[in-house]
């Protein structure tokens, strides 16, 4: 262990990196029952994609061991996961084997950018401000998804959306439900109890099973009210992956606006394992005097080769999770860490009966969590300089209202290139070469693509 992780060099031991792997674990092992209700949404099949999602959260997490010797987990991006779903899929009409298609594309060439300083380059083209922008804006889209998916949010012809009316009806006991959730888990997170989300859901699975057995909640599968107790009867379901691993498709493909698919998917990939590779290993204490983070490129390969890894296995953009933080404020250091979850992903693919029956309502609580804490970035903007605030607010509104992250990455770069051009030549000179590009293609994709 000591050869192979350097676990005194890093100041820890095998039983504090077990233990932090099992901590990181327990943060994000909510991925697996969110994820197949996400894709799920597009027609995939739901046991296909938990068993995909096991996988290459098993393998990016593996490689990330192998390649960076770092204590970081991958998983299907939340974000990413909702953009392939309800921008993609099910606004843009594509299949979601065309989906696939382009993030196997972007896995591709976030290989080879990570390989080259193009990477580099396309970071530090990109404003800081922006970058915390897009954070903000998933997590507001990734909140309203978690609304609408639990009914507390419902269409409305007068408003386009209004509040649920509670009650004991159905549709109303799983919106009671699921704010019950969200109550539940704000309470364990701030009881700093380890695996808050996951709890949460599980909790909030539990109480709607009670409501089952007592009458309050009816099964009606033909409004999509299932059962939400466990069917071991078809047993574990592994070869259910064959109805989703392979399934790539370039058939149909409008190709500027798959290119604008594509770059979207590369875009929120990029700077959110970036960005969660520096705050997590800031935590960590692992940048050195300089504030790199050695071996950073050996992380970033590894988060590349998930992403395209994962797509073949037929799930969306697999990036590191800022969970990660978990483990490692329980101590994890090393690459040992990882390995950890990475079993313990493994060993998940035996208990699919169980995620498979967590309904949508429970897992409704983790999106507005989550939600909440990628809102979190919103106090890194500085408001004060409306040359940067405003396209920051742009690029924040556009992603729930106009329910595409894509569009609010568009909107937010347009907008800071045409406010900081015609604002005076010291706003001028924020704007980069890569950035004219960008905005041009972007107000090209406008222009021409409808």
């Amino acid at each position: 262990m000591e050869k192979l992780f350097k676990l005194q060099e890093n100041g820890t031991n095998v039983k504090t990196e077990i233990l932090a792997g099992v901590t990181t674990f327990m943060t994000m092992a909510y991925i697996l029952a969110v994820n197949p209700s996400i894709l799920g949404a597009t027609g995939m099949d739901s046991a296909g994609v938990f068993v995909a999602t096991a996988l290459a959260s098993c393998i990016g997490t593996l490689l990330m061991c192998v390649c960076a010797n770092y204590p970081f987990a991958l998983a299907p991006g939340m974000g990413l996961n909702a953009y392939f779903a309800y921008t993609v899929v099910l606004k843009m009409g594509y299949t979601w084997q065309v989906a696939l298609a382009a993030v196997l594309v972007e896995g591709i060439i976030f290989i080879l950018l990570t390989l080259t300083s193009v990477r580099e380059a396309i970071f530090n083209a990109i404003p800081q401000t922006l970058k915390y922008a897009v954070s903000c804006g998933i997590g507001l889209f990734i909140a309203f998804i978690g609304l609408q998916d639990a009914k507390i949010i419902v269409n409305n012809d007068a408003t386009l959306t209004s509040l649920q009316t509670i009650s004991l009806q159905p549709v109303g006991v799983t919106s009671m439900l699921a704010i019950l959730g969200v109550i539940i888990t704000a309470i364990l997170l701030v009881k700093n109890v380890k695996g808050g989300i996951l709890w949460g859901i599980i909790i909030t699975w539990l109480l709607g099973i009670i409501c089952q057995m007592t009458g309050l909640y009816h099964v009606d599968i033909a409004s999509g009210m299932y059962s939400l107790l466990p069917d071991f009867s078809r047993g574990f379901q592994f070869g259910a992956i064959t109805k989703v691993a392979g399934q790539i498709s370039f058939a149909g493909i409008h190709w500027l606006d798959f290119i604008g698919v594509m770059f979207a998917f590369l875009f929120v990939d990029m700077f959110d394992t970036i960005g969660t590779l520096v705050g997590v290993s800031t935590k960590a204490g692992m940048l050195d005097e300089e504030g790199k983070l050695p071996h950073v490129k050996g992380a970033l390969l590894a988060d590349a080769i998930a992403t395209t890894v994962g797509a073949l296995l037929g799930t969306s953009t697999t990036t590191t999770y800022v969970e990660s933080a978990t483990g490692v404020s329980e101590g994890g250091r090393t690459g040992l860490t990882s390995l950890t979850v990475s079993i313990l992903f493994l060993l998940s693919l035996f208990l699919s009966p169980i995620f498979l029956a967590i309904p949508s309502f429970a897992t409704a609580p983790a999106l507005i969590i989550v939600g909440f804490y990628m809102m979190a970035a919103v106090l890194n903007i500085d408001f004060s300089d409306f040359s940067e605030s405003i396209p920051a607010y742009i690029t924040i509104i556009a992603m729930p209202f106009a329910y595409s992250i894509s569009d609010g990455i568009f909107m937010g770069t347009i907008s800071y290139v045409v406010i900081n051009l015609v604002t005076g030549k010291e706003n001028r000179k924020k704007n980069t070469i890569l950035m004219y590009i960008l905005a041009l293609i972007f107000l090209a994709k406008y222009i021409f693509v409808h």
